[in-house]
């Protein structure tokens, strides 16, 4: 295990290099100046000429590469053209709100898709797996706004229950920061939990067919003790996947529902760099979240090792 993981952790640095090479090269690719955005329209020629410089836009692209991935590697991401902050400021500013939005809503994935996914198999071809069916296909169909909004009509307007939109940080008050992040967590929770009701109950009907899952039940191992201890932690594999790629997915910025409940994530800042040619912002976010999917997929590997034993060699 120690050797598969020091592999792992070795393959890191390269993987990241590449990336960054994609990241910076793409990134030329979009169209319009931003020393022409920075300055406007009417801008005088020196202005412009000065933010160039300034941010080494007239430079070659390998030397424009070699000076941001020299910045990356001492922790300076660089400087937001628009924001005039640094970019590494910005993201440990934005990210924790991400990460926190992103980890209710797997809770709540998890919550509501694992249980869901285990009983629709133990009952299959019954009305309950019928019915868990159904309702994560509404739930894998239903566009994340519609639900947002819908939410935020019956809970913040009709009811007054919850506020509309707005973020508190949890070190402000712990009450008002969950009282406005549990409608959008349930709101990206929704669709994954559709997703991992669905993963689950397929892992679930293959491993309750096993041959050491009909053993355990011809040894007089109660229903319960031979779906959790037996039949489960063998499925799971499949949705410690499913759940490191949708935490993954959700930490690269839940843009649509951010923009709905305005809440100041990676969604909004990351939309709002492109919009307005932020080089440096986009590249830096870009950049961590390449580096949590694959760390999110390292613990997914080691989770393998937890779950299973036989993975363990």
């Amino acid at each position: 295990m120690a050797a598969f993981l020091l592999r792992r952790l070795a393959l890191l640095v390269p993987t990241l290099f590449f990336v960054s090479v994609l990241i910076f090269g793409l990134q030329q690719l979009l169209p319009g100046d931003p020393a022409l955005v920075m300055a406007g329209d009417n801008a005088d020629p020196t202005v412009i000429a000065f933010l160039r410089q300034k941010y080494h836009l007239d430079q070659p692209l390998p030397v424009r590469y070699g000076l941001w991935i020299e910045g990356v590697a001492h922790g300076d991401f660089g400087e937001s053209m628009r924001l005039k902050e640094p970019v590494r400021d910005l993201i440990l500013e934005k990210l924790p709100v991400t990460a926190e939005l992103a980890g209710l809503a797997i809770l709540i994935a998890i919550a509501i898709g694992v249980p869901a996914g285990i009983l629709a198999a133990v009952k299959h071809d019954s009305a309950i797996d019928y019915g868990a069916t159904m309702v994560a296909l509404w739930g894998i169909s239903t566009p994340n706004f519609w639900l947002g909004i819908l939410l935020i009509l019956l809970f913040s307007v009709t009811l007054g229950w919850l506020p509309a939109s707005g973020f508190v940080p949890p070190t402000e008050s712990l009450k008002q920061n969950l009282l406005t992040l549990i409608m959008p967590a349930f709101v990206l929770g929704n669709a994954i939990a559709a997703v991992m009701m669905r993963h689950t109950r397929s892992a679930m009907l293959q491993v309750m067919s096993a041959d050491y899952v009909r053993t355990a039940r011809a040894k007089g191992l109660g229903q319960v003790s031979v779906i959790i201890r037996h039949a489960l932690r063998n499925a799971l594999i499949p949705v410690v996947t499913l759940g490191a790629l949708e935490c993954g997915a959700l930490l690269s910025g839940a843009v649509l529902t951010e923009q709905v409940f305005t809440i100041p994530g990676f969604g909004k800042l990351i939309v709002d760099a492109v919009f307005n040619r932020d080089y440096a912002v986009v590249q830096g976010v870009v950049l961590c979240t390449a580096f949590a999917y694959i760390a999110l997929n390292l613990f997914a590997d080691i989770a393998y090792a937890l779950i299973d034993p036989r993975l363990r060699a």
